[in-house]
């Protein structure tokens, strides 16, 4: 018993010993990991600052500022493995690391795809902050490009996350990718109005709005002979392309081309439809060549309909008619 307890004692001993002798060593370790803290968050700040004044870099320099901190801190570590263990070298380190990676990328498969889409959509920038998008059914104003997803405000004042990947393998439609944007409107005038004046009236309509850029210029295009309507389609071009100046730029030149035709005599009609009945009570029912229906007016002689009370008259006659027969019949047979 007593030899158990002297072997357990030494033992204790000799690792009491072993960590005063590791004593320097560590305190040496963390000394050194301190300085690389240090030195990896001074790196995050000079990148973020280097590209602080460039709007379309600002997520990029934090992310690369987060990517140099982490690296910094990793090297940091491994020089104070190295200083607690001198027998760590450096294969351990990256056959350890390998290992891990493996089992990180299919556990955090679909996070490590957004982050590496994060980072492509930070470099090539297709769009960047303060742009305005179109992403299937979301629309809005970009407020942030992270590494995992880029949010939106939309424009009734709502944030769509949307994941880095959707939007790195689908298309975007960025609608402020340009200085100028072009919009459109159709306008249907009368038949019987001339083309020519209405589409002169409609460019001094657009011309004389203030939002209407002169160059690129207006114009006016004829687009379809509608059922009811010549429809016309004016198109203008805006600068700035945001949405909120397109709205604007879309009621005045709506509203100043309602004005200008309307003030001209050109006619605004609205959806007319043509129904032709079938008479059932004209004189001359049965007789498909001289019906009322689709008859064209002056040429011929246009049947006359008949009265509804004429209708039930010879009706009321027919029945009368009728039963004077049955009665007749019904005699003759008694006899």
């Amino acid at each position: 018993m007593n030899a158990e307890i002297s072997a357990a004692w030494d033992k204790v001993q000799s690792m009491i010993n072993g960590f005063m002798a590791l004593l320097p060593n560590i305190a040496l370790a963390l000394i050194v990991f301190i300085i690389f803290l240090f030195v990896a968050s001074r790196i995050k700040v000079f990148v973020k600052r280097l590209t602080r004044n460039r709007r379309s870099a600002r997520n990029l320099g934090l992310v690369l500022g987060r990517l140099a901190q982490g690296l910094t801190i990793l090297i940091g570590l491994f020089i104070a493995l190295s200083i607690v263990i001198p027998s760590f070298k450096a294969g351990d380190l990256v056959q350890l690391l390998g290992i891990s990676g493996v089992a990180i990328g299919f556990a955090f498969r679909d996070i490590l795809q957004n982050f590496l889409a994060g980072i492509l959509i930070l470099l090539t920038e297709p769009f960047q902050i303060d742009d305005q998008i179109v992403f299937k059914g979301f629309e809005g104003t970009v407020e942030n490009i992270q590494t995992r997803a880029t949010t939106i405000r939309t424009y009734d004042g709502r944030r769509i996350v949307i994941p880095n990947s959707e939007l790195f393998t689908n298309s975007v439609t960025v609608n402020t990718a340009f200085d100028n944007r072009r919009l459109e409107y159709d306008v249907g005038i009368g038949y019987n109005d001339d083309i020519d004046r209405a589409k002169q009236l409609m460019l001094d309509a657009m011309h004389s709005v203030n939002e209407v850029l002169k160059d690129p210029a207006p114009d006016v295009l004829v687009m379809e002979l509608a059922e009811s309507t010549v429809n016309i389609r004016v198109r203008w071009w805006v600068h700035p392309p945001r949405r909120a100046d397109n709205l604007i730029s879309r009621d005045k030149v709506i509203i100043a081309i309602k004005k200008t035709l309307v003030a001209n005599g050109i006619d605004l009609p609205f959806p007319t439809q043509q129904i032709l009945f079938h008479d059932q009570t004209e004189e001359t029912d049965g007789n498909r060549s001289r019906q009322r229906e689709g008859w064209p007016a002056g040429k011929g002689e246009v049947p006359k309909p008949r009265r509804i009370s004429d209708s039930l008259r010879l009706l009321a006659q027919v029945r009368s008619s009728e039963d004077n027969n049955g009665k007749v019949d019904s005699q003759i047979n008694e006899q």
